[in-house]
C-alpha cells in the first residue's frame, strides 16, 4: 500500500499540471476570436472599374484663318451659345470699301450690258428692214428695173448694219465678262469678310476665352474654345486584364468627384485601340445618358461598366477574397482551425465575388487579417452573420 503522503503528493502534482495546462490554454495563449459569414446564392452583375476625367469628343478651338486685330469678343467663358451665333470679329480694315466698289462695278457692267442689248435690238430691226430692201432691189435689178447704184447702196447698208450687230454682240459678251469678274471679286471680298467673323459651328458651351479685343491674332490662333455638350463623356482608364469583356453599348455607372453620392447612367461609347505601355491600361470612353448641368471638363470621375449578368451564383463579399501567389483563395473554418482554401472565380463586382469552384453554402468564411495563419485555432464570435 502506498503511503498517504505519496498519494497526496501525486494528487498535488496532478492538480498543478491540470491548472498549468488550463492556464496555458485559457490565459497564456493569445485568443483569436472571429466573426464568420457563409456564401449565399444570388445573381451578380460583373463590373469593371475605371478612373479618369470628364472630357469630350468634340472640342473646337475657334479662330480666323486670316488673322488680324480683334475688334470684339462677344462671349465669356461659361456662356452657352447657339449654332451660327457670332462670337468675335476681326478688323476688316478697308474690305467694306473694296466690297462696295466691287458691287458698284457689277451694277455698272449690268447697265452697260442692258444698254448694249437694247442697241442690239434696234440694229436687228434695222437689219431686217435693210435685208428686205436689199432683196427687193435684187429682184428689180435682175429684171432690169432698178439702177445698179440703188442695188449697190442697199447691199452696202445691209452689210454695215450686220457689222454693227456683230460688234455689239462682242461688246455684250465683254460686258458679261465684266459682270462675272466683278461678281467673282464681290464674292471673294464677301468670303474674306466672313472669315473675319468667328461663329459657332454647333450649339455648345464656351470653355475658354484665349484673346481679348484689340489684340492681334495670327491665322488659326484660337480666340475662344467651345465644347459640344452632346459629345461630353468620361475618358476612363481600365486595367488591360479586365478590359477584354468590355464592348461598345454596355451599361455603365458614372460617379463625378463633385457628386460623390450620385450615380449617373451612361454607356460605353468608344474603346481605345492602344494601351498605355507604362500603366498597362486601356482608354474606354463612357457617354452620359443625360449630361449633368453644369459640368466641368477634366473633373475626376469613376466608372463601373457592367460586362456580364451571372445568374444563381455562389456569392461572397469581395473583402473575403485574398490572393496567394496570384491565385484567389478564402479563409475558412475547418474543425475549429483556419484554413486557406483555393477557389475559382466566375466573376466579380466591386462588392461581391461569384465562386465557380472551391466553396459550399455551409462553409464558414473568415475575414482576412494579419493575425491569420494556416492551422491556427480560431474562436467563432457568433453565428449572427451566417
Amino acid at each position: 500500500m502506498k503511503h498517504p503522503a505519496v498519494i497526496k503528493l501525486g494528487l498535488t502534482l496532478l492538480a498543478f499540471i491540470l491548472l498549468g495546462s488550463l492556464f496555458y490554454q485559457k490565459i497564456y495563449l493569445p485568443k483569436h476570436t472571429f466573426s464568420t459569414q457563409s456564401p449565399q446564392r444570388g445573381d451578380l452583375k460583373v463590373t469593371v472599374f475605371g478612373i479618369g476625367q470628364l472630357s469630350a469628343k468634340n472640342i473646337y478651338a475657334l479662330g480666323s484663318p486670316t488673322g488680324g486685330k480683334l475688334m470684339s469678343v462677344l462671349v465669356e467663358e461659361g456662356d452657352w451659345v447657339k449654332s451660327g451665333q457670332l462670337l468675335a470679329c476681326l478688323d476688316p480694315v478697308d474690305l467694306p470699301q473694296q466690297l462696295l466698289a466691287a458691287q458698284k462695278a457689277v451694277e455698272h457692267a449690268k447697265l452697260e450690258k442692258q444698254t448694249l442689248q437694247t442697241e442690239l435690238q434696234g440694229l436687228q430691226a434695222q437689219a431686217a428692214l435693210a435685208q428686205a430692201t436689199y432683196e427687193r432691189y435684187q429682184k428689180l435689178q435682175n429684171k432690169g428695173y432698178a439702177a445698179q447704184e440703188k442695188y449697190d447702196q442697199s447691199k452696202a447698208n445691209l452689210l454695215e448694219i450686220q457689222s454693227q450687230i456683230e460688234a455689239t454682240k462682242v461688246k455684250i459678251q465683254a460686258a458679261q465678262t465684266a459682270i462675272e469678274q466683278a461678281q467673282h471679286q464681290t464674292q471673294a471680298l464677301q468670303d474674306k469678310l466672313a472669315r473675319l467673323k468667328i461663329t459657332s459651328p454647333v450649339a455648345g458651351l464656351i470653355i475658354a476665352k484665349d484673346a481679348q479685343p484689340l489684340q492681334s491674332v495670327a491665322p488659326a490662333q484660337p480666340v475662344v474654345q467651345l465644347v459640344d455638350p452632346k459629345t461630353v463623356w468620361v475618358k476612363a482608364w481600365v486595367d488591360e486584364r479586365l478590359s477584354k469583356h468590355i464592348q461598345v453599348g454596355q451599361a455603365a455607372k458614372i460617379t463625378l468627384r463633385s457628386q460623390a453620392h450620385t450615380l449617373l447612367a451612361g454607356k460605353v461609347a468608344r474603346i481605345g485601340t492602344q494601351s498605355d505601355p507604362i500603366t498597362q491600361e486601356r482608354e474606354v470612353d463612357i457617354a452620359f445618358n443625360q449630361l449633368p448641368i453644369p459640368f466641368y471638363l477634366n473633373e475626376q470621375a469613376e466608372v463601373r461598366i457592367t460586362t456580364q449578368q451571372l445568374k444563381n451564383q455562389l456569392l461572397i463579399p469581395a473583402q473575403f477574397l485574398v490572393f496567394q501567389q496570384g491565385q484567389p483563395a478564402v479563409w475558412v473554418v475547418k474543425s475549429g482551425h483556419a484554413h486557406l482554401q483555393p477557389v475559382m472565380l466566375a466573376g466579380r463586382s466591386e462588392q461581391q465575388v461569384a465562386i465557380a469552384k472551391g466553396l459550399h453554402l455551409q462553409d464558414k468564411l473568415l475575414l482576412p487579417s494579419a493575425s491569420l495563419h494556416e492551422g491556427m485555432k480560431v474562436y467563432i464570435e457568433t453565428a449572427a452573420h451566417d
